[in-house]
């Protein structure tokens, strides 16, 4: 059987920012994105996400490899094992405001 790990609520400020948020979200889903897919998704342009994910890349929250072939080089990046405990950490914070607001009048 597998246990489920429960992460304590933690509000992180590095994650909140909303592109880096939507980084880690895309980046939780999947072992690893090239850079072209996230900047894509996100609608942004390389400058700014680069800077978003070498923030994330220097809280151990990313990890960034340069793989070149005969046609091309891409970048690919992949959330860490740190990455995903503190999105999960900050997600559940996000839960437990949210539940204290009682936005749905419940």
């Amino acid at each position: 059987m597998c246990e489920r790990v429960v992460t304590a609520p933690v509000f992180d400020e590095i994650i909140h920012a909303p592109n880096r948020l939507q980084i880690c979200a895309m980046l939780s889903a999947v072992e690893s994105a090239e850079f072209s897919v996230l900047r894509e998704t996100l609608a942004v342009s390389d400058s700014v996400l680069s800077k978003h994910v070498k923030v994330l890349q220097t809280e151990g929250y990313v990890e960034v490899t340069k793989t070149s072939g005969k046609a091309a080089r891409s970048t690919w990046i992949a959330l860490t094992a740190e990455g995903r405990q503190a999105l999960a950490g900050h997600l559940a914070e996000l839960h437990r405001l949210s539940d204290l607001a009682n936005v749905d009048g419940g």
